[in-house]
Order: C-alpha cells, then structure tokens, then sequence
C-alpha cells in the first residue's frame, strides 16, 4: 500500500466517524446533574411497567425505568414497556429520523464500496463538503420535527379550550387539564400541588435537604435522592438547581388503586443546572444559562393526604 492508498484509508475512517458521530452528537443530550440524575426511577403502582400516555407537551415515549423497587412479575402489573424515545425513536419523528438514517445509510454505503460519501469523495477538502451536507440534514430535520410539534400543540390548544376553565387554567398555572376522561379527576388545585413540587423538589436537592425531601417525595424517590447526593459528595461536588420554572405541562394519566390516588403528568421546565467544586466553588458542569427539561413526573397520595412525588421519567 502506497502513501497516497493509505492517506485516502485514513480519510474515509475519518469520514465514517464523522458521519456516525455528528448525528449522533445532535440527538444526545448531555448528562443532567439535576435531581433524579437524568434517569427514569421510581414506582407508577400497577402501571409502573407500562407507559404513560404521549401528550402535547411530552408527544414522544417516556424512557422504561432504570430504577425502580417494582418486580415485573407483582400481580396486577402490565408488560415492560419497549424502549422509547430518542431521536430515531419518538412518534412523529421516525419519518424525520428514517431520512435522516437514510441520508447516513446511503452515504456510508457509497463511501465503503468506492463511490465516495455522496458521489465520490476524492480528498482532504471533501471531507469538509461532507461535514456541510450532514449539518444541512440535521438541519432541515431539526426544523420538520420543531414544526411537527407545534403542529400537534396547537391542535391540542384548540380541543382543550372548550368549556369554562381549560384555557385559563394553562395560562395561570403553565397546565393544560390533559384528557376527560381520566378514571381519577385531578382539579386544578391537584395542578398548583405538583408545580409546587416540582420547584420544592428541586430546591431541596439542590440545599441537600433529605429531611425535607421526606416530606416532598416517596421513601423510594428519596433512597435514590440520597445515593445521588452521596455519590456527589464522594466526588466533592454540589448540583446546585435555581430559578426552575414550569413552562408546560399536561396530564397523562391519573388513576385510583385501592386508597391511593396516581397522577402522571408530563412537565417541560427551565432552569439553570451547575455543578460546583465543594471545596473552591468552581464551575464543574453546567452553566448560569438557564436550559430546559421535559420529563414525566408521577405523584401519589394516600385518599385524603398530600401528593408526594412517587416517579421521575426521561423523554
């Protein structure tokens, strides 16, 4: 093998890699430092191995739980819900990942077999012509799903203002009344309860305040609080979550098992996420720019009690 074979090998490695990473890169979120740590954990009850029904604010699949002290086989429980999500995953967004897998599929293909990533490429400056065509791709995809979905919000603003206080009610507490037919009614004092948790919550975490998480969330959610707290602390650091504001959010689905009432609602908020060294107060992660989450938040009460936060869902 020549210097001229071998330099043209190491390109197209580059440009494999290139064109698998980019995408990739587009579609995966960095890992959150917030409370629940970026993963699905916690109990739905009955319905904890199945999935919550998609909504305007959160349309595609919540993430099956990593955590959860529920066996599979309890009594009563539905099948484990298949692994949702994600960028090639989501409802109404397989089409625009297809294309896109397509795009990256066809490329790799001509590259591997000697046409070249799309239609010969024959050197160094290729590389950057190909670089451009991925990032148009993720472009025009990104702009058809952001349209995708507020298509669907606006469709689903439109069949919820109907009588009296549904529409009020999202511009007063960022909530939408979700569906009407829910088996448990959920008032729009049940909304103000879970907002409150959701900023509660997070304050707590961010104060490292496990007795008051006691009071805001289930046993379970604060085992796996406190296991998260303590690994941050081995690693001499503390999240510090302020300014959480609830944007959207929608009902999934509420129910009633026995005396315990179940709610599962759909949340899209902001706020600003930092890790900082313990001992100097030095930035490790995040950012005083405030970002964005949606995720899947269950509460739970006993009949006449308080919710409690009882799960935490990726998106």
């Amino acid at each position: 093998m020549n210097l001229t074979q071998r330099a043209r090998g190491i390109i197209r490695a580059i440009a494999v890699t290139l064109a698998l990473a980019l995408p990739l890169m587009s579609a995966i979120s960095p890992a959150d430092a917030r409370i629940g740590g970026g993963f699905s954990s916690g109990s739905r009850g009955a319905r904890t191995f199945s999935a919550p029904p998609s909504t305007s604010t959160a349309p595609g699949t919540a993430q099956p739980f990593n955590r959860t002290i529920t066996q599979p086989g309890s009594p009563g429980l539905g099948a484990p819900a298949t692994a949702g999500g994600g960028f090639f995953n989501s409802p109404g967004r397989s089409m625009l990942g297809g294309l896109a897998a397509g795009f990256l599929g066809a490329g790799l293909f001509g590259m591997l077999f000697g046409g070249g990533m799309f239609g010969g490429l024959g050197g160094l400056s290729s590389i950057f012509g190909l670089i451009l065509q991925i990032g148009l791709i993720v472009i025009v995809v990104r702009m058809a799903m952001s349209w995708w979905q507020r298509r669907h919000e606006t469709a689903f603003a439109g069949a919820a203002a109907g009588p009296g206080a549904a529409t009020s009610f999202r511009a007063a507490t960022g909530f939408g009344l979700g569906s009407g037919s829910a088996p448990l009614e959920v008032v729009p004092a049940d909304y103000e309860a879970f907002e409150r948790l959701l900023s509660d919550t997070q304050a707590a975490w961010s104060n490292e305040d496990i007795a008051k998480l006691h009071t805001l969330a289930t046993p379970e959610m604060v085992s796996y609080f406190t296991g998260d707290l303590q690994a941050n602390r081995a690693r001499n650091v503390v999240n510090k979550v302020s300014g959480t504001k609830l944007l959207q959010g929608d009902l999934a689905e509420a129910w009633r098992e026995g005396d315990t009432d179940y709610a599962s609602v759909a949340m899209r908020f902001s706020m600003i996420d930092k890790t900082i060294d313990r001992t100097s107060g030095r930035l490790v992660e995040g950012s005083e720019t405030p970002t964005e989450a949606t995720e899947v938040w269950t509460f739970v009460r006993p009949r006449g009690a308080n919710w409690e936060v009882s799960a935490i869902q990726q998106t």
